[in-house]
Formats: structure tokens, C-alpha cells, sequence
């Protein structure tokens, strides 16, 4: 075997050919990638498409079938108990204890990691997350953010330098998600490397880099802007009436390969920008539909990116 591809002191992982099997079927393929340290990574793709698997395989909590490198400095296959050390994972459902109170919860885990004084670490922990006079308060009977930021504060309490966060806003309102992104920022401000799984669009956008990941196979990284760029979509917007039925008489026909609705307009996007001008030609001159030249969305690209991928699950 060649040695693991090396990582400089501005790379907090770095790796080449992941692959990942379970039960005969490949959920991760020939995966390479590298995250800058300090940086929020976004993973975004459909449900079961091995978000999660190559999360795990990333930071040695999984090991995998094939392939190589390294995480914070060290072999993801030969030290994977030394990269564990230096994690924080939050997981999508919440999974401190019930009848446990805010301060309670906290003191347990720095304890279980041995910090010397649990209570001081738990009280600056309590300050800095903002749940000051909720100290004494049950965890079961925080509302959804404050459980988010309490499970944050949690993963955070051992200063890990790797963050790995698993859909970690679902069911909670806008403005937690952005307290929750704000502290995010602030954390990889400090040198943070934070990897997180999302499915909002915006949460993507706020990322220093993403991922795409549709069954298996990476299929787009880079910014946002690069993501958009590499899509080659051309897109068009368009107003009116009646656009569930120009939507209905465009799917499927030449240049054409996403027609969407977004809020009052359509969305109509090819990446053959010819035939696309060719097929929209004569409803561009028809009363009542008005046409706009538009750069692509995020959600744009990511709705054709699902709709090309195939299912290997099916």
C-alpha cells in the first residue's frame, strides 16, 4: 500500500479513493477530497446517498473498504482512537440526557473527558451559549433550540478540533438556525474545522465549502460560486400566468432538464444553452409570460445534479 496522502498545517483532512460496502452494495465510491483547517465543509445529496458514511470515514470513526489519509495529522485506518479523541459529533436527534438539567448534562461530560474543573467549565460553557438562567432547567423540556445549542455546547465543551454536525438545525425555528450558524462561524474563527450534513439551502450557502454527494459518488465540491459555475446551467426565469401549465408543456422537451417553481416564477434551466434558446424561443412571445435571463441558484444545480444521479438503492 502507497503511504496516506500528506497533510500540511493548513489541511485538516486529507484523502484519496474512499470506499465503502455494506451488505454488497457500495455506499461510498472512490471518494478523494480535502478540507482546509478552520473551515465549514457543507455535504449536501439525497437522503441515503452516504453523507453520513463518508462523514465517518473522514475523521476515522468508520473504517474503510479502500482508499487512504489522514485527519488532524493522523492515518484515518492506523489512528483512528487518536483522531476520535479530538472530535465532536452532534447527531441529528438529541442525545443528552432527559432528566438531566443544563448544568447537570454538562458537568457529566466534562467530566467524562476528564476536564479538571467540570463546574467551572460547565458555568463558562452555560455563558457562552447563552442559556444563562436555564441552568437548573430539565434538558427534556428545552424547546428545540435550546436543546440544539445545549448539544452544541456539549460537543464543544472538550475544545475538539474537528466539529462533525449531522443535520443538526431539522426542526427548529429560523432564527435558532442562525444564532446556531452564527456561533458555527465564530467557532471555526478560532480554528475549528466543522463538517456538516444539511439538506437548507441557505445553511449551504453559509459554508466555506461544499460538497454534493448523490449514492455513492461525489459528484460536485468547491464554493458556492464554483459549484454554480462547474454546473454549466443556463437558467431562465419566468413570470405570469398560468405557469403550472407552461411547466407541464416544457418538461421533457429539448435543452430542458429542470423546470421548477420558486415562490410566484418558474424556474426553467439546460445545460445545452442552444437548444435551451431554441425550445423557449416561442413562448418568449407569448402574451402574458414574462422571460428573464438568470444566473442559476444553489437549489438549481442541486435539483439537476438529483435528477441526473441514479439510484443505487433501487
Amino acid at each position: 500500500m502507497s503511504p496516506a496522502p500528506a497533510s500540511g498545517p493548513d489541511i485538516a483532512i486529507n484523502v484519496e479513493g474512499l470506499s465503502k460496502s455494506f451488505g454488497g452494495r457500495e455506499v461510498v465510491h472512490d471518494l478523494s477530497m480535502q478540507v482546509k483547517r478552520g473551515s465549514i465543509y457543507g455535504f449536501l445529496g439525497p437522503n441515503g446517498s452516504g453523507k453520513t458514511t463518508t462523514i465517518r470515514m473522514l475523521c476515522g470513526l468508520l473504517t474503510p473498504d479502500a482508499g487512504e489519509g489522514t485527519c488532524l495529522g493522523y492515518d484515518i485506518r492506523r489512528d483512528a482512537d487518536k483522531i476520535k479523541r479530538l472530535v465532536g459529533y452532534m447527531t441529528q436527534r438529541f442525545s443528552l440526557y432527559q432528566d438531566l438539567s443544563v448544568r447537570e448534562n454538562l458537568e457529566f461530560v466534562a467530566r467524562l473527558y476528564g476536564l479538571r474543573d467540570a463546574r467551572g467549565a460547565a458555568r463558562e460553557m452555560i455563558q457562552r451559549i447563552g442559556l444563562n438562567g436555564r441552568e437548573e432547567q430539565l434538558a427534556g423540556e428545552l424547546s428545540g433550540g435550546w436543546k440544539q445549542r445545549l448539544a452544541l455546547g456539549a460537543c464543544t465543551l472538550p475544545n475538539p478540533q474537528l466539529l462533525l454536525l449531522d443535520e443538526p438545525t431539522a426542526g427548529v425555528d429560523p432564527k435558532a438556525r442562525r444564532d446556531f450558524w452564527n456561533e458555527i462561524h465564530a467557532l471555526a474563527a478560532e480554528g475549528l474545522t466543522v463538517l456538516v450534513s444539511t439538506h437548507y439551502m441557505d445553511e449551504a450557502e453559509r459554508c466555506h465549502e461544499i460538497a454534493y454527494i448523490a449514492y455513492g459518488h461525489l459528484l460536485a465540491h468547491g464554493t458556492v460560486d464554483e459549484v454554480i459555475a462547474k454546473s454549466a446551467l443556463s437558467t431562465w426565469t419566468v413570470s405570469g400566468d398560468d405557469l403550472n401549465g407552461l411547466a407541464a408543456e416544457l418538461a421533457g422537451k429539448p435543452g430542458i432538464d429542470m423546470v421548477a417553481p420558486f415562490g410566484t416564477s418558474l424556474h426553467v434551466s439546460g445545460r445545452d444553452k442552444p437548444a435551451l434558446e431554441a425550445t423557449i424561443a416561442p413562448y418568449r412571445n407569448t402574451r402574458g409570460w414574462q422571460w428573464q435571463d438568470s444566473e442559476p441558484s444553489l437549489e438549481d444545480v442541486f435539483i439537476d445534479l438529483m435528477t441526473r444521479s441514479k439510484d443505487n438503492f433501487q
